[in-house]
């Protein structure tokens, strides 16, 4: 499926094209725009994982309450989370209550939290050359990439949970790591003349 026109008329991915105006507006101002920042990239390493096996307007719905709930996404304060903070965090209705999700987040933000170089250098480091032109049809967007595959690994080495092939590929998209709007997509294409956004390892 190509780029369709949503209520606008205006052509958008598919999957951003419909009618919840919520999964519009990431579509249209976040999704696969450039995005830096330690507490910023955890949140979305979270999200991500809180995703596997849900859809992504699930999270996008729960996001206000998944910041509140963690502490606005700082490492610093997720680390220091106990059992206690579990369990409050498995009684939070208004959020995904998944323990082993849960769990990981925290783990996670400790892992962050010790991370040389940043989060922000490793997860970048990964982002691939952009591509000549935009993808035309919805089935052309891989699942996984080598690279989504070896930020996986990589970030399972450093102790990552939660965290496989298909998530890390779904936050390179998330980010601006890779650019999978469609051909005629509303958004504007990142420069491509730019080569400082992709850091080779």
């Amino acid at each position: 499926m190509t780029a369709i026109p949503g209520p606008d008329g205006k052509l958008r991915c598919p999957w951003g094209a419909g009618d919840d105006e919520l999964y519009r507006s990431y579509h249209d101002t976040e999704w696969g725009r450039e995005l830096h920042g330690r507490d910023a990239l955890y949140e979305r390493l979270c999200l991500e994982a809180f995703q596997s096996g849900l859809s992504w307007i699930t999270i996008l719905r729960k996001r206000e309450s998944f910041r509140s709930a963690f502490a606005g996404f700082d490492p610093e304060k997720v680390a220091r989370f106990d059992d206690a903070d579990v369990e409050r965090l498995m009684a939070e209705k208004s959020i995904v209550r998944n323990r082993a999700k849960i769990v990981a987040a925290i783990a996670n933000a400790r892992v962050v939290l010790e991370m040389a170089p940043d989060l922000d250098s490793v997860l970048w480091s990964f982002a691939p050359p952009p591509r000549a032109q935009r993808l035309r049809d919805i089935s052309e967007v891989p699942a996984t990439t080598a690279e989504s595959i070896a930020m996986a690994k990589e970030l399972k080495r450093r102790g990552i949970k939660f965290f496989g092939p298909t998530t890390a590929y779904a936050l390179m998209q998330a980010t601006g790591m890779v650019d999978d709007h469609l051909s005629g997509c509303l958004v504007e294409a990142p420069n491509t003349d730019s080569s400082s956004r992709y850091r080779s390892r």
